[in-house]
């Protein structure tokens, strides 16, 4: 198609048609700290104390700092462009179909993922009150018996509860919230009060016992960055919040730096609060008796017998408000699929109270089957924090694409700095890929390899018309990808080899934590750059924009 002489540098914004904007200001913040402070909260402390000991709190604050880079790109995206599940319709408006595939499918993959480890997480931490939930084989907590019908119905209720609508979804979340950070709060307060040993924190091998590689390590490992990028929620119910301009950045920005204070305060609670008799085999030998998890173990031994109690209750709060957000969230990124009409349209479907009710259907089904390949909940962790920063990535392009081609476009929350923050920010998703190992990269990338039979397979048998492909300008896309596995590959050593001097897998170890970021911030910056130069132009990014008859959802009663 001819580039037109005078290009467009506005694009009309218009609204998703048919969902309902319930979901006020607090309501979309909590979504954010309700996904954060999932499952991750209860084991992430112990985790991250064995990788990187003391050192471990400053895992949390880098990580912190790494999704806060690319969170900044997606408050920028979602207040200009308010629609369900940005994530994956945003790289479509300046990169075309593929590149929005191959970030949709990779996330849509791993958000239907995480609903059924959250369920996992709730059986498992409900293990030692009901046995037959599971069966402990080789020290994995595995589905057994009976469990499967609760698992299963489990994810039925996640789904019954978002079929009801957003209104409900919101107010049992609000309540969950609280009920959350009042639990996590009280702990902290209480460790502190019960025990502080600050000789914990150099006495027992220094503050780095493993080397400050482990502070990295630690991130991808011990689920850091899987808690952290519960962020998103902001962004996948943008199109459902009453005044998007100044909920969005709220919710995005706050839900990270108030988990962020929270998380960086519990791990000093953690470990300040050790028995010193705990920690004579080392950091890397820490570990807990108590089956409900190690925050309610270190009660117990510091004789807090209620505060054991309350975590034991919390540890299937927690997971279950986890998973109640991210059943609605996956159902959103198949509604956002369908409106870029790269899944069947039927996903786009809503039933009268807004809500996408197939893409509903579909989560269900898919997460249930998650269960029979991953039946236990460290299964997960390293494919989903892998899989989630593949997926967000192009979100840090898209801002610096769309000021090329729409430099006109109002943006109520706009980034300092030109292109530094979102070129910061694909760099910190390169990272935290490179960060997960090839022995997670590994199956990420097949992941996405399924994905694109699946794509190749749509747009062969559909029977209406579909986006071109635009190939050329998505290209970016594998080949930024192939250079990360490639780097991932070689930057791996034996598992065995001491914690924190090496990543977690098998690779040859040839490029290391420090020689990794230099290589990856030459190879983002290359990235960021060619990906600008095959942009879509401007007249179609605001096609794209402004929508396509195919991309009006039906309404079904």
């Amino acid at each position: 198609m001819a580039t037109p002489t005078a290009q467009p540098t506005q694009a009309k914004v218009q609204l998703d048609h048919g969902v309902r904007r319930d979901v006020n200001k607090i309501s979309l913040l909590f979504t954010g700290v309700g996904a954060i402070i999932g499952s991750g909260w209860l084991f992430g402390a112990l985790y991250a104390s064995q990788i990187a000991g003391p050192a471990a709190i400053l895992s949390w604050i880098v990580g912190a700092i790494m999704i806060m880079l690319i969170g900044f790109s997606y408050a920028e995206l979602s207040v200009m462009f308010p629609v369900v599940g940005g994530v994956i319709r945003f790289p479509h408006y300046s990169f075309g179909s593929f590149a929005s595939f191959s970030s949709g499918w990779i996330n849509w993959l791993a958000a239907a993922a995480v609903t059924p480890i959250e369920v996992l997480a709730t059986m498992q931490y409900a293990y030692p009150y009901a046995g037959w939930l599971m069966t402990k084989v080789d020290g994995e907590y595995l589905v057994d018996g009976a469990g499967w019908f609760v698992a299963i119905g489990l994810m039925a209720l996640y789904s019954a509860i978002n079929v009801l609508g957003v209104r409900l979804f919101a107010y049992l979340n609000n309540l969950l919230v609280w009920w959350k950070l009042l639990v996590i709060v009280l702990v902290i307060a209480v460790l502190f009060a019960l025990a502080f040993n600050p000789g914990n924190l150099t006495e027992f091998g220094g503050f780095a016992p493993s080397g400050p590689g482990a502070v990295f390590t630690a991130i991808p490992a011990a689920g850091i960055a899987f808690s952290y990028l519960g962020f998103r929620n902001g962004v996948e119910f943008a199109g459902e919040t009453s005044n998007p301009q100044r909920n969005v950045p709220f919710a995005l920005i706050g839900s990270i730096v108030i988990t962020a204070v929270i998380y960086v305060l519990l791990q000093i609670a953690f470990i300040t609060g050790l028995p010193q008799e705990l920690l004579g085999d080392g950091w890397a030998n820490l570990s807990f008796a108590e089956n409900a998890g190690p925050l309610a173990g270190l009660a117990i031994a510091l004789g807090a017998f209620w505060m054991a109690v309350l975590l034991r209750i919390d540890a299937v709060v927690s997971p279950a408000d986890t998973g109640l957000i991210y059943a609605g969230v996956t159902t959103r990124l198949s509604y956002a699929n369908a409106r870029n009409d790269n899944a069947p349209q039927g996903l786009a479907k809503l039933n009268n109270r807004g809500v996408p009710w197939v893409s509903i259907l579909l989560m269900f089904v898919v997460g249930c089957f998650f269960f029979l390949p991953f039946p236990a909940w460290s299964k997960f962790i390293g494919f989903i924090t892998s899989a989630f920063a593949v997926s967000f990535a192009p979100g840090c392009l898209v801002v610096g694409a769309l000021r090329r081609q729409l430099p006109d476009q109002q943006r109520p929350f706009r980034l300092p700095g030109g292109d530094t923050i979102p070129l910061l920010g694909f760099f910190a998703s390169s990272l935290l890929v490179f960060w997960s190992g090839w022995s997670i990269n590994e199956k990420m990338l097949i992941g996405l390899l399924v994905g694109y039979v699946v794509f190749a397979i749509y747009h062969a048998v559909t029977n209406h018309d579909t986006p071109p492909i635009d190939f050329r300008s998505g290209s970016w896309f594998p080949i930024w990808l192939a250079g990360v596995m490639v780097f991932s590959y070689f930057g791996e050593v034996d598992p065995s080899a001491e914690a924190g001097a090496s990543f977690l897998g098998g690779g040859d170890g040839a490029i290391g934590i420090g020689l990794g970021a230099v290589v990856l911030a030459v190879w983002s910056v290359l990235i960021y750059y060619y990906s600008m130069s095959v942009r879509l132009p401007a007249h179609r990014a605001v096609a794209y924009i402004e929508k396509t008859p195919t991309d009006a959802p039906t309404t079904a009663s």
